[in-house]
């Protein structure tokens, strides 16, 4: 992003943003509610549009685009709730929307089980029988759930996969499983931002820190050159004073 700036009426939630994500980069993403965290990933992914300023990825330059342009790039996004859809089958929500279909437009549902069955087993680590293709999400746990949406932008190739609060209300344990899984992202080559309120969770996954603070960027700092208590004191005074010394 290059001094990207989007208002919403009056209101300026952007203001002349510039942001680099490396290749094979996890970035954390950090900031108090309001600090435009939520407004800078619905830029990139397409749902809302700049007012001025440039975007790229992969060296193409757009200044505007869909989220279904943004996937077909290889942009995917993991929310922190309702990445799933409870009520329906394994199989159905890794394809939901991109269905494995014949040559003749047929939509094929052994393969999409088979491929579902891979994932399950080879990449989610599930080993238990209690868990199938068939199963619905519903019985999941949230860091279960977290998995499965992060194999899904795995699989379809995403090569930058935004996690918005992943591990908000997860367990302990709940929360190492997802933060193993970002390891993963990194393990394959890929690119991550990592959007959160807790530096404890993401000191150890991060290899850069990007605070925000009122639609801009108030500081970037890669892991080596701060620790996680300088980075948490310093989101103290930014809170406390509205920069960062």
């Amino acid at each position: 992003m290059k001094n990207v700036t989007k208002k919403f009426g009056g209101v300026l939630a952007l203001s002349d943003v510039s942001l680099d994500i490396g290749h094979n980069e996890v970035v954390a993403l950090i900031g108090d509610n309001g600090a435009g965290k939520t407004t800078l990933i619905k830029v990139i992914t397409g749902v809302n549009k700049i007012n001025s300023g440039e975007i790229s990825f992969k060296n193409q330059k757009f200044t505007t685009h869909s989220v279904k342009q943004s996937r077909d790039m290889g942009i995917e996004t993991v929310y922190q709730e309702k990445a799933l859809a409870d009520q329906q089958a394994l199989w159905r929500n890794i394809f939901m929307g991109r269905e494995l279909t014949s040559f003749f437009g047929i939509i094929n549902v052994k393969k999409q089980k088979q491929v579902t069955e891979r994932l399950l087993r080879e990449e989610m680590g599930f080993t238990s029988s209690v868990i199938n293709v068939d199963s619905d999400c519903s019985g999941l746990s949230g860091g279960e759930k977290q998995g499965i949406a992060i194999s899904r932008a795995l699989y379809f190739d995403a090569d930058l996969i935004i996690m918005d609060e992943p591990t908000m209300g997860l367990s302990l344990s709940e929360t190492e499983k997802v933060l193993n899984f970002v390891k993963e992202i990194r393990g394959k080559g890929k690119s991550c931002i990592f959007i959160s309120h807790n530096i404890l969770h993401i000191y150890d996954v991060a290899d850069r820190f990007v605070i925000m603070d009122r639609g801009t960027i108030a500081a970037n700092f890669v892991k080596e050159e701060i620790s996680m208590d300088d980075l948490s004191e310093k989101m103290k005074i930014l809170a406390k004073t509205g920069h960062i010394s």
